[in-house]
């Protein structure tokens, strides 16, 4: 399911400190815009009930989970609450196991090529580069120069409109996005807003590529 979300879609919506009265109404207007993976951080309030009404609310097309989770514990207790991805900041093998057993997707935070290579082999399915803004876009085509192409890489942390361009033709395969969509206050209108500037940019991307790839024929190369 994560490979199709990802198909749809490479922006992965993080509503840290998100609430419960107002998390369906914020991930309708994502899912709208075009979002198909959604993640509640569990520093967020009551983040499993939030889990819970974002499930309830989205179509199954749309993966619901958790961020900043830390322990199997919290694993488990996403997955009770309907959660089918599990988002860390770090790349503990045992939550990747944990996450994998229950399973869920699993995207750990890996901010070296030594954790990232462990963090497959322990069984994450994506990587996510983390933090990006200290990473930036030369990491990220270093990393690809040895990460297998089909290993999705995922920075977060500072990304913007403006700089997915940046990121993606280094290597980047899609991202998480903060502070920058979502953060606590924003009504529903205004998330949706900011989703619909971030699809823009990431569907402008993806047709000049589309362009770029048919233009480069075998009949233009010759």
């Amino acid at each position: 399911m994560l490979r199709n979300a990802m198909k749809q879609c490479g922006l992965i919506a993080i509503l840290r400190g998100v609430e419960p009265h107002e998390v369906a109404a914020i991930g309708l207007k994502l899912y709208e815009a075009g979002f198909r993976i959604i993640e509640v951080p569990l520093n967020s309030p009551q983040p499993f009930d939030s889990i819970r009404s974002l499930r309830n609310a989205l179509p199954a097309d749309c993966m619901v989970g958790a961020g900043t989770v830390l322990t199997t514990d919290q694993v488990a207790a996403v997955k009770r609450a309907g959660g089918e991805i599990i988002v860390m900041p770090h790349s503990d093998p045992e939550v990747i196991a944990a996450a994998k057993q229950a399973g869920l997707a699993c995207a750990p935070g890996v901010a070296t090529v030594t954790e990232a290579f462990a963090a497959l082999a322990a069984g994450a399915d994506v990587l996510k580069m983390f933090p990006a803004e200290q990473l930036g876009p030369n990491v990220v085509k270093a990393w690809r120069a040895v990460i297998p192409r089909e290993v999705a890489l995922l920075p977060v942390g500072g990304i913007t409109p403006e700089n997915l361009a940046t990121f993606i033709s280094a290597g980047a395969s899609g991202f998480g996005l903060g502070s920058a969509l979502y953060k606590p206050g924003l009504s529903a209108e205004q998330v949706g807003q900011n989703a619909n500037r971030f699809v823009a940019a990431w569907c402008a991307i993806q047709e000049n590529s589309n362009t770029a790839e048919t233009a480069e024929t075998p009949e233009t190369k010759n």
